[in-house]
């Protein structure tokens, strides 16, 4: 579980040489699945409720000169599936959390870090649980995904560094 960190929460920040170990893969970039640009896309299709802040979000921070900040839209649909716990409207939370599960397996490295501290971090703020805890998302997560949640916490627990 995260501390209480405040409205926004604190967020891990990876130098360059935790991120390469954090997202160490044999395989060469075309084998990727997932890259910046289309880690979204499987994610609509999972989870069409998030669709509206998805526009939302693109509307508000697409420019022709940037990438989109991914991890803002992570942390709102950290939001947003908090919210749908708290509601107990959880039928998509099956194929969201499967949609994440790829992101470990085959997204590039960007993605992979985006999915760790952009979305798992924020699951476990406890600031965006009131009715809930962040250990009611566990039953949804798949080997991988539980791995980096489980670093996640081990990060905020004793310090260990995210690899």
């Amino acid at each position: 579980m995260l501390p209480d960190s405040g409205s926004g929460g604190a967020h891990l920040h990876l130098n360059t040489s935790h991120h390469a170990d954090m997202s160490k893969d044999k395989t060469n970039q075309s084998s990727f699945e997932f890259d910046r640009s289309n880690m979204f896309e499987p994610l609509l299709e999972a989870d069409p409720s998030f669709c509206g802040m998805w526009e939302s979000f693109k509307r508000t921070y697409e420019s022709d000169d940037d990438e989109l900040p991914n991890y803002i839209a992570l942390a709102e649909l950290a939001r947003h599936l908090v919210q749908n716990l708290e509601t107990g409207n959880t039928n998509r939370f099956s194929a969201v959390f499967d949609v994440v599960e790829r992101w470990h397996l085959t997204g590039d490295p960007y993605v992979k870090e985006t999915a760790t501290i952009g979305l798992l971090e924020d699951l476990q703020n406890t600031r965006l649980h009131r009715n809930t805890r962040p250990e009611d998302f566990l039953s949804w997560l798949q080997p991988e995904t539980r791995i980096w949640w489980v670093k996640v916490q081990e990060f905020w627990t004793t310090g260990k560094l995210i690899r």
